[in-house]
C-alpha cells in the first residue's frame, strides 16, 4: 500500500538501470537483449527481454502492489480461463535507486484490441462474457476475507462518490452535466451486490486485450484484481462494444437491472478520472474516455 511520502515518488527507468536489475537478480537472464516496449498504459515501464519475457516496473506507487499480487494469484487463475493471462516468471527487488517491487513474465504476443476491430462483433462480445464467467465461477483456496488494494481489493462505488461528482462538475459544457448526475445518482442507489463474492479484474477495458489476426487472444494488467461485486468488469460494454454487440455481451453473461446499472456507473467515474487526469495532454486518451463516457449514457 502507498504511504503519502511514496505516493508522489515518479523513478527514472531507463535501460541501463533494468540491465543492472535484471542481471543481478536474475543471472540466469543476464544479457539476453532489451528492447523498451511503447506500451498504451500509465501505470508500468515495459522492457521486452530476449522474445520470451517481459519485464514491468511501476512508473508510480499506485502500481508497486501488481508484482506479487499477479505472481500469487495468476497461475492459479489461468488454468480456469478461457484467454490467455501473463505467466510471472519472477518478482523482483528494489535496487540500484529504483524503489518497488518488479516483474518479470512471459511475453504475450498480439495487438492491443480496438474500437474499429471488434466494436460490432457480437461474437468478440460473448467470448469476453465467457471469459468473466469462468473468472467468476474460480474460487481458490486462501482468499483473504477482507483485503486491501495493496493484495486483492473489493471495491465500492461509493468510494468514487465524492471525486465523481467533482469531476462531474468540472466537465460540465463538455459533457451533458445534468445527464451524468442522472446516472451516477440512480447507480448510487441501485440495490448492492448480494450475492457471494466473486473475482474480478478490475480494469477491464479495451486497453488490457490483445489480439492476434484480429481475434481475441489474451487479458492482460491484473492490477485491479480483486473479489467482491463484478459490477466494475462490466466498463468493457461501454469502452469497446455498440449497442448490438452489449446486449450480446450482457445475455451472455446474463446480468441483471442492478448489476448493469452499477457497471454504467464505473464506466461514467472511470472514464471521467481518466479525463480529467489525461486528456489535456493525450489526445488518445481523450477520445478513448469520450467514447466511455458518452456509450455509458446512452444506455
Amino acid at each position: 500500500m502507498a504511504t503519502a511520502r511514496t505516493a508522489d515518488i515518479r523513478p527514472e527507468i531507463d535501460a541501463a538501470l533494468v540491465r543492472r536489475l535484471v542481471d543481478t537478480q536474475f543471472p540466469r537472464w543476464a544479457g539476453l537483449p532489451l528492447e523498451l516496449f511503447a506500451s498504451a498504459g500509465c501505470d508500468h515501464v515495459i522492457y521486452r527481454l530476449g522474445e520470451e519475457l517481459a519485464v514491468r516496473l511501476p512508473r508510480h506507487a499506485g502500481a508497486i502492489g501488481q508484482a506479487r499480487k499477479e505472481f500469487r494469484w495468476l497461475p492459479r487463475l489461468a488454468p480456469h480461463l478461457p484467454l490467455a493471462v501473463p505467466v510471472p516468471v519472477g518478482v523482483g527487488e528494489p535496487g540500484f535507486g529504483y524503489p518497488w517491487p518488479w516483474a518479470v513474465s512471459r511475453w504475450l504476443d498480439g495487438e492491443v484490441a480496438t474500437v474499429d476491430a471488434l466494436a460490432d462483433s457480437t461474437g468478440a462480445a460473448a467470448e469476453l462474457a465467457r471469459f468473466l464467467r469462468s473468472l467468476q465461477k474460480f474460487a481458490p483456496d486462501g482468499v483473504p476475507a477482507e483485503t486491501g488494494r495493496g493484495e486483492l481489493g473489493s471495491w465500492s462505488l461509493a468510494d468514487r462518490d465524492r471525486a465523481t461528482r467533482y469531476a462531474i462538475a468540472e466537465v460540465d459544457g463538455v459533457f451533458d452535466a445534468a445527464a451524468m448526475t442522472e446516472l451516477w445518482d440512480a447507480a448510487m442507489s441501485a440495490p448492492a451486490w448480494d450475492r457471494p463474492p466473486v473475482w474480478f479484474h478490475g480494469d477491464f477495458h479495451t486497453g488490457n486485450l490483445l489480439t492476434v489476426d484480429g481475434r481475441l487472444s489474451a487479458v492482460i494488467d491484473f492490477g485491479g484484481l480483486g473479489i467482491g461485486d463484478p459490477a466494475c468488469d462490466l466498463m468493457i460494454a461501454f469502452t469497446l462494444m455498440t449497442a448490438g454487440s452489449r446486449a450480446a455481451f450482457r445475455d451472455t453473461l446474463g446480468v441483471d437491472d442492478a448489476t448493469w446499472l452499477r457497471g454504467r456507473g464505473w464506466a461514467l467515474a472511470t472514464g471521467l478520472n481518466a479525463y480529467t487526469s489525461y486528456a489535456a495532454v493525450n489526445p488518445r486518451i481523450a477520445a478513448q474516455t469520450t467514447r466511455q463516457i458518452t456509450e455509458a449514457l446512452t444506455c
